[in-house]
């Protein structure tokens, strides 16, 4: 670890699930969430932005580029201190997101990455999504593909997840919510992710996994490719949803 890594644990302090920068063993995980954000920057641009559960805070603070302005929203206080004093250019808050504090029809976009398969009340949360969305607003969505995930589970393997969903629910879910336009994409590797992936065994998350779960010193090989893992690595398609990693669903209020 260095002193970097340092910095960033004593800021924000590591669960296991929380993705943050600046982390070699980190990289690969913050490299596959920074990948939909970057593609679905353009989205944001000159809006009023909400973002549902910002984590980190470090894609709200990449939206905040662009757009007019960012709300970011999390559950946990520790969270939003961070976000407030590292990304000066977000307003941060702490709320319960089935309830978001927002005025009906006051934002542009909602943007909620990596957040609903922690949800109990799904529902609920994305009736609220429609409702503080202007008309022709934009909901933007990611969550973990199910099929690829937990396969062959309905419950998930992750501790942190209530209910993951694969690409037919997640369409399901967003449109019974009141959204038109509901589009589906998937998050895969690329060509150099490929590459890596035969390197470590077949698939690197597993070798990540194995690592973690053993407690073991990582091999150097497997931790300099984890760090080199870059945003063009990923490729999000709209084919090949069930093979997908991670599902990305955008949608319109009506």
């Amino acid at each position: 670890m260095t002193d970097s890594d340092d910095d960033q644990v004593g800021c924000l302090p590591l669960t296991g699930e929380r993705t943050v920068p600046g982390i070699a063993q980190e990289n690969y995980w913050y490299r596959r969430h920074e990948a939909v954000y970057c593609a679905l920057a353009a989205r944001c641009a000159g809006a009023v932005v909400l973002e549902a559960g910002c984590g980190e805070g470090y894609g709200a603070d990449l939206l905040a580029a662009g757009a007019r302005r960012v709300l970011a929203l999390d559950c946990d206080p520790l969270v939003t201190a961070h976000v407030a004093r590292r990304y000066p250019r977000v307003a941060v808050a702490r709320a319960n997101l089935v309830a978001l504090p927002a005025a009906t029809g006051a934002v542009d976009v909602v943007v909620s990455l990596q957040v609903i398969e922690h949800l109990w009340e799904q529902k609920r949360f994305l009736a609220e999504c429609a409702r503080v969305l202007r008309p022709g607003g934009a909901l933007l969505l990611s969550t973990p593909n199910r099929i690829t995930f937990s396969p062959g589970r309905d419950t998930p393997l992750n501790p942190f997840h209530v209910r993951e969903l694969d690409p037919r629910e997640l369409a399901a879910l967003v449109a019974a919510a009141g959204f038109l336009d509901v589009e589906l994409r998937g998050l895969h590797h690329g060509s150099r992710l490929r590459e890596l992936d035969a390197r470590h065994g077949g698939c690197l998350v597993d070798a990540q996994v194995a690592v973690a779960v053993s407690g073991r010193e990582w091999p150097t090989a497997l931790r300099d490719d984890v760090a080199a893992v870059r945003v063009e690595d990923f490729e999000l398609r709209p084919d090949r949803l069930e093979a997908s990693l991670d599902l990305v669903a955008t949608a319109v209020r009506r």
